[in-house]
C-alpha cells in the first residue's frame, strides 16, 4: 500500500480539480475513513475509504477504459487539429495521463483501450507477448481461398518485411467481409497485407483484443471502465479471442 496527500487522492478519485478538491476538504465535506478530515496535505493510504459529501469515492491508481472509437478521431493523447480518443474521455478524467495502448487509422473504428498504465500498455503491445487483435473488414474486392492461404502461410509486405502468419475468415453472408486476427502490430498492417493482395479495405472495426470483446452496448464515441475480471482476459496469457 502506498500513501498520497488526500487532496490528490480526492481529486483523482472524484475527476475534479486539485485547487477544487482543497477546497472541499476546508469546507469539511471530505470524510476519510468514516472521519471529516480538514487538511489537504493529510496522508492517506490508497486503499483508505474516501467519501465526498456523502458520496463514497474509490480511487484507482491507474485507468483502465473500453472506448469504440468513431471515424475521423486520432488514436493520440493530443492533437493540434483532430479530437483524440484521449480527448473524448478528458472531461472525467482532467488530471490523468490517459493514452492509447495500440492505434486505430483515423478512419477505422472500434476497440481502443485506454490506460495511464505504462507497464500494462507495453504488456499488452509487445510483440514476445503475441497478444492477438481482432478485427472486422469489408473489402472492395471478395475474400478468396488465396487471401486465406496467403494469410495463413504470412503474407510479406511490399516493403519486404514478413508477417506473421494471421487468421482470415470470410464471412459466409458476405463475400467482401471477413474476420481478420492479428498477432503482431504494424503501421497499417492490415491494409497493406490486402494491399499486396490487390484488394483495398473501405472498413475497419476492431472488435477484441486478447480475450476481450468490445461491448456492444457502446456506441461510437461511447466508453466505460473495464472490470477487473476483464483485464484478466486481456493480460497477457488470458483467454484468447
Amino acid at each position: 500500500m502506498a500513501q498520497y496527500r488526500l487532496d490528490r487522492l480526492l481529486a483523482e478519485a472524484a475527476g475534479i480539480p486539485r485547487a477544487e478538491a482543497r477546497r472541499a476538504i476546508l469546507k469539511g465535506q471530505v470524510a476519510l475513513d468514516g472521519a471529516v478530515c480538514r487538511r489537504p496535505d493529510q496522508k492517506a493510504q490508497d486503499t483508505a475509504a474516501l467519501a465526498l459529501a456523502g458520496r463514497p469515492l474509490r480511487w484507482q491508481k491507474y485507468v483502465y477504459l473500453m472506448l469504440d472509437k468513431p471515424q475521423g478521431v486520432v488514436s493520440a493523447s493530443r492533437d493540434g487539429r483532430d479530437t483524440t480518443v484521449a480527448d473524448l474521455v478528458r472531461a472525467q478524467y482532467p488530471r490523468r495521463e490517459l493514452f492509447p495502448a495500440g492505434r486505430l487509422d483515423k478512419d477505422s473504428t472500434g476497440f481502443v483501450l485506454l490506460t495511464d498504465d505504462g507497464a500494462f500498455a507495453h504488456a499488452i503491445l509487445s510483440p514476445r507477448r503475441h497478444v492477438p487483435k481482432t478485427y472486422r473488414v469489408e473489402l472492395d474486392t471478395p475474400v478468396t481461398p488465396a487471401m486465406v492461404t496467403a494469410f495463413a502461410q504470412g503474407v510479406t509486405l511490399a516493403d519486404g518485411q514478413a508477417m506473421k502468419p494471421a487468421d482470415l475468415i470470410p464471412d459466409p453472408e458476405n463475400p467482401l467481409a471477413a474476420t481478420v486476427v492479428l498477432h503482431q502490430g504494424v503501421y497499417h498492417q492490415i491494409k497493406r497485407m490486402f494491399g499486396v493482395l490487390d484488394a483495398g479495405v473501405n472498413e475497419l472495426h476492431r472488435q477484441a483484443i486478447g480475450g476481450l470483446a468490445l461491448d456492444p452496448a457502446l456506441a461510437p464515441g461511447q466508453w466505460r471502465p473495464i472490470t477487473e475480471e476483464e483485464l484478466a482476459r486481456l493480460a497477457p496469457g488470458g483467454q484468447n479471442a
